[in-house]
């Protein structure tokens, strides 16, 4: 079982910006955040962060990492669309537009995007798992 998942950012301001408007599609928002140094996202503030943006400790830039996404569970297939939508307005760039996914099963709803710096995001509804 997964607590949190972090990823780099070469400019920690700009994906914040688009992190808030992309992740408030899916119930989640800024728990907790040092300017310039990590923002926080979670659904409960207090609980501790589910996914995070930091700058690396080491001083060395972060790069997006090939094969590696994190995917948002989203409330209904509407919520996948608006992240979806969300992440383009915002400098994101489709992987992958909203629709169905039979290949990962029957009511498998998805979206995927790149953020600005290369890391690839989805927001899945699974019809079923909601009923």
């Amino acid at each position: 079982m997964l607590d949190h998942v972090s990823i780099g950012a070469r400019d920690i301001r700009r994906l914040r910006a688009f992190y808030v408007g992309v992740l408030g599609k899916v119930g989640m928002r800024v728990v907790d955040e040092e300017t310039g140094r990590f923002v926080d996202f979670g659904e409960v503030e207090g609980r501790g962060p589910e996914f995070s943006l930091e700058t690396p400790v080491d001083g060395r830039p972060a790069t997006a990492g090939n094969g590696v996404h994190v995917a948002f569970l989203a409330i209904d297939a509407a919520a996948v669309d608006a992240f979806h939508a969300t992440a383009l307005a915002l400098g994101g760039r489709t992987d992958g537009p909203p629709g169905p996914r039979p290949q990962y099963g029957p009511d498998y709803y998805s979206a995927f995007v790149r953020d600005p710096e290369g890391n690839k995001i989805e927001a899945v509804w699974r019809a079923r798992a909601a009923a």
